[in-house]
């Protein structure tokens, strides 16, 4: 027996009305996460091997609001 099989109809419905809305995450959000990042690295929460990673990611996300606060700017 799945999983599926078990599920209320109820918990289904939850579950369609969840997807149809799309990701609750907004450019606020992303500004947090690139806060934290910056944050747990100073306090040194990662490994030298993952630094890389954590700085290009890092990296990206700054241009992206980089970006989105320019064309905000530019329709105000």
């Amino acid at each position: 027996m799945s999983n599926e099989e078990n599920v209320v109809p109820q918990e289904v419905g939850q579950k369609e009305d969840e997807i149809a809305k799309g990701p609750d995450l907004t450019i606020q959000d992303l500004s947090a996460i690139k806060s934290i990042i910056d944050i747990a690295s100073q306090r040194g929460a990662f490994r030298p091997g993952e630094m890389v990673t954590v700085g290009q990611t890092y990296n990206k996300l700054e241009a992206f609001l980089t970006a989105v606060s320019a064309q905000q700017n530019q329709g105000a």
